[in-house]
């Protein structure tokens, strides 16, 4: 059977039995999917590539703990990177709080701004945040944590998670406004 037929039940034995040929059908799978959520947090597609071949790393030598009981390949395996691009952020000793920006609260977004801008516009535009806001809003927003798990992660106060979260919020429509405004990067970035 090829590679491209292979169930994921047949990938996980084969990467657990140590077939490169399933090692290699599973990164074929889910590179591209994987290496989006590091670019979500890294911004630079040299570190992306960088904590994506960690993150396949850590999922080799932990797939034989993977329990499909508790939920899909693709989940457990988003999880793993997630958790490396902040471990690998935590070595920049980063500071989630204490930003300090001037945002109006009463902004609002026309719903045609979204309709004119493809995903990568959109990937730019959350790229553009402040690192600790940026954070906080993709793993809240995007990865779906509480701000329970947020600030365990992060090693932050929960109100400072609540808090970021709100600010990256303002900030997003704000960009979002100068887009449709503009329609032009060069005054959003």
């Amino acid at each position: 059977m090829s590679k491209n037929h292979l169930t994921t039940d047949q990938i996980i034995q084969g990467c657990r039995q140590g077939h490169s040929s399933c090692q290699k059908a599973l990164v074929d799978r889910y590179s591209q999917l994987l290496f989006t959520i590091c670019l979500r947090y890294m911004r630079d597609e040299t570190k992306s590539k960088d904590v994506l071949q960690e993150a396949f790393i850590r999922i080799f030598k932990s797939l034989k703990n993977f329990d499909p009981d508790k939920g899909s390949l693709q989940a457990w395996m988003k999880k793993i990177t997630v958790n490396m691009a902040l471990k690998t952020l935590n070595k920049k000793k980063l500071q989630y709080s204490g930003f300090t920006v001037e945002i109006n609260d009463a902004l609002s977004v026309e719903p045609s701004a979204l309709d004119n801008m493809q995903a990568a516009d959109l990937l730019k535009i959350v790229q553009s945040l402040p690192e600790g806001y940026r954070h906080v809003f993709n793993l809240s927003v995007i990865e779906g944590y509480s701000h329970k798990e947020i600030a365990e992660l992060l090693k932050i106060e929960e109100a400072s998670s609540r808090s970021n979260l709100s600010r990256a919020k303002q900030l997003l429509r704000k960009k979002l406004n100068a887009f449709q405004k503009n329609e032009s990067w060069v005054k959003i970035i």
